[in-house]
């Protein structure tokens, strides 16, 4: 199982450290998607920036 991940809001104006969560989850501008596995350390990068990301699982 593996996790498609959406940026769907502008990260300008948040904390530097949710920038910084986007980055790591290879995340940047509105649009761009990144297929990441489902583990826990995924899933709580994720629970910290719910507001700018939308998140689909998929099989791969």
């Amino acid at each position: 199982m593996a996790l498609l991940v959406t940026q769907i809001r502008s990260a300008i104006g948040t904390k530097p450290k949710q920038r910084g969560t986007l980055r790591a989850l290879g995340l940047g501008r509105i649009g761009r998607s990144n297929t990441l596995p489902d583990r826990p350390e995924i899933r709580g990068m994720i629970d910290r920036v719910p507001h700018l990301v939308s998140v689909e699982e998929v099989d791969g």
